[in-house]
């Protein structure tokens, strides 16, 4: 695919996302789906909840991440891969400070951080969860091959794309990856239920985090 190409379908993602919260703003926190949840400052709630398609990943560990792993939990989901230079190491190393904001939660209903990696070439499930637990041990890591990781992230409107460099001819290792850089929010329930644009500021994050998951319902 080519940058233009590229470009284009992050104006069709970007435009939907949009779309999706200025119906949020308009509609306001009675609507329903978000009224059960407090005002948060980092999360943008979507007015309802998405239901997702059925996805499974492969974990560092070598099991499979479904949604019902993830269900009893919110969760952060960022897309990005191991040779990322900037967006990835620093998006991480903010995740990782507001995570140890929330550590004091019990862990059966602590909010997780997912990192899916959307370099299946490169990145193996082990390589990719060294990575991301570098940053913070309790991060969830996980990738798969390239047509479930498009399901996936068509799912939750974020999108990827290899972008071969100078020398791929030569060197079939000399590329890079495009993804979305958003924080996608899942709810309880496993639902696409809000965004966190960047930049992203930990304390914000954090704060957010620990009042929905202290208004989640016992």
């Amino acid at each position: 695919m080519s940058k233009r190409s590229f470009g284009v379908l992050v104006l069709i993602v970007v435009a939907g996302v949009l779309g999706v919260l200025a119906a949020n703003k308009l509609l306001g926190p009675s609507t329903a789906g978000n009224a059960q949840w407090p005002a948060t400052q980092a999360v943008s709630l979507l007015p309802t909840p998405r239901p997702l398609p059925e996805f499974s990943l492969r974990q560092s560990d070598g099991t499979q991440l479904t949604q019902s792993e993830l269900r009893g939990h919110w969760t952060l989901v960022f897309l990005g891969f191991t040779f990322c230079p900037d967006v990835c190491p620093t998006t991480l190393a903010q995740l990782a400070q507001a995570q140890k904001q929330w550590a004091g939660l019990p862990e059966s209903t602590r909010p997780r951080v997912l990192f899916v990696s959307v370099d299946p070439e490169r990145d193996t499930p082990i390589k990719t969860g060294e990575y991301a637990h570098a940053f913070h041990k309790d991060t969830l890591a996980a990738t798969a091959d390239v047509p479930t990781l498009e399901a996936f992230a068509k799912s939750l409107s974020l999108l990827f794309v290899k972008v071969p460099g100078e020398h791929y001819k030569d060197n079939p290792q000399d590329y890079s990856m495009d993804h979305s850089a958003q924080i996608v929010v899942l709810d309880p329930q496993a639902r696409m239920a809000g965004i966190i644009q960047p930049p992203f500021a930990p304390a914000p994050i954090a704060a957010d985090m620990l009042k929905l998951t202290r208004a989640m319902s016992p």
